[in-house]
């Protein structure tokens, strides 16, 4: 039996493949637990229709990470922090830190949690942080830490 899975089944498919079952997993299981319907012929051009729309949007949405890491790149942000007597910064900078000094200085939107630093931030001077902005799209971009 041919069957359009609507969700990932563990060692069977991902969802929106058309695969080949047993007859009785099939309508047993699979169907009634509304992991899957039947590859019948208005099912798979739906389905066909679905993954070119898939695949459509996901090429748009690289795109357009490819477009804001190009801007990203470009960006200095500059973080001013609290530091001592001695030039001594009281605390570190966070990736948290640079994300709000990135989006308010640009105004572009991005997630917080898709910006990483190299390396730990624990004292004045220039640093580099990565923004993953999509799977295959990354753009690195300076920091840097003066004194307030």
């Amino acid at each position: 039996m041919k069957v359009i899975l609507l969700a990932d089944v563990k060692s069977l498919g991902k969802k929106g493949e058309i695969v080949e079952t047993a007859e009785g997993y099939g309508r047993n299981y699979l169907i009634p637990r509304k992991l899957a319907k039947e590859a019948n012929v208005a099912n798979v051009n739906q389905a066909k229709k679905d993954q070119a729309t898939a695949a459509h949007r996901a090429a748009q949405a690289k795109d357009e990470a490819v477009v804001l890491g190009a801007q990203i790149e470009k960006v200095t942000v500059v973080v001013k922090v609290r530091v001592g007597e001695n030039g001594k910064m009281f605390g570190s900078v966070a990736s948290k830190d640079v994300a709000e000094a990135l989006i308010k200085q640009t105004g572009l939107k991005i997630d917080r949690r898709k910006i990483e630093l190299k390396n730990a931030v624990k004292s004045l001077g220039e640093y580099t942080a990565v923004a993953k902005l999509h799977p295959e799209v990354t753009s690195q971009f300076k920091v840097v830490v003066e004194a307030e």
